[in-house]
């Protein structure tokens, strides 16, 4: 059970970390699935000389050991303490894909401030509104141990704060993912920058409005693996003052009351 402490920093920052909430035999194994992946695509394990991309995205697959990670008891007891019991699917697996990254120096492409999409919108792209519809929570599964010299993940803490006012006007049509970073206040991105590192096994778990990126270059010596899956909701949020709402609405519901 998270302790009211991290309740309050999750509410705070946007996001808390559970340390080793994927047992390490669970882990190898998972990173053996990737391996095998990998390796049906030329890529091997014990030959850098096939690392040549800095980054491949693979679909996580919902069998085998990430059926495991995915239901850790851990991770349902987080999840129903931020979105309520009831209110989430419980998706037998991980879900969502897996970017792995090699060590490199190239600009991976992909390494922009964004939040992540909710629903397909009317462009084919995903889209996003204020009640975050289809998606409560996005996790970040450290399938290898993660430094800051191994690309890893950028986080603007407390910038969950600053979406909702921006999604506001679009009402429940809401807009493409990524027409709400430029609309972000300046001072979004002058809020604090941390680095999602940890061990193997740990996992981040965010509110669906966190700002992050991709980091690069990668300097590290072995590929980074993270999986980075969204916890689907059963229906949009609907969060009101005055009315009991989940720790994710509360938040929704801070940043609102908060604008200037």
């Amino acid at each position: 059970m998270l302790p009211d402490a991290d309740i309050e920093r999750f509410l705070v920052d946007g996001y808390v970390v559970l340390p080793g909430a994927v047992p390490a035999d669970v882990i190898l194994e998972c990173q053996d699935v990737v391996w095998r992946e990998l390796s049906s695509r030329g890529i091997e394990r014990g030959d850098r000389s096939t690392w040549t991309q800095p980054v491949v995205r693979l679909s996580t697959p919902d069998v085998g050991p990430f059926v495991a990670a995915g239901t850790s008891p851990a991770l349902w007891e987080a999840y129903d303490q931020l979105l309520g019991d009831g209110r989430w699917s419980k998706r037998r697996g991980v879900g969502g894909t897996i970017p792995v990254r090699f060590p490199s120096e190239a600009d991976p492409g992909d390494a922009g401030w964004h939040i992540d999409g909710s629903f397909d919108g009317p462009d084919g792209r995903y889209w996003v509104n204020a009640r975050s519809k289809s998606r409560g929570l996005l996790v970040l599964f450290l399938l290898t141990d993660v430094d800051e010299v191994s690309a890893p993940t950028r986080i603007l803490e407390g910038s969950h704060l600053d979406v909702p006012r921006v999604l506001a006007p679009a009402g429940d049509e809401g807009m493409s993912f990524g027409d709400v970073a430029p609309r972000l206040p300046a001072s979004t991105f002058e809020r604090r920058r941390v680095f999602a590192v940890g061990r193997a096994g740990d996992v981040y778990v965010c509110h669906p409005f966190l700002v992050h990126a991709a980091s690069w270059p990668h300097r590290g010596t072995q590929p980074r693996m993270i999986a980075q899956p969204g916890v689907a909701i059963l229906e949009p949020f609907a969060p009101r003052a005055g009315v009991e709402v989940c720790p994710v609405e509360a938040a929704i519901l801070r940043g609102l009351r908060d604008q200037k």
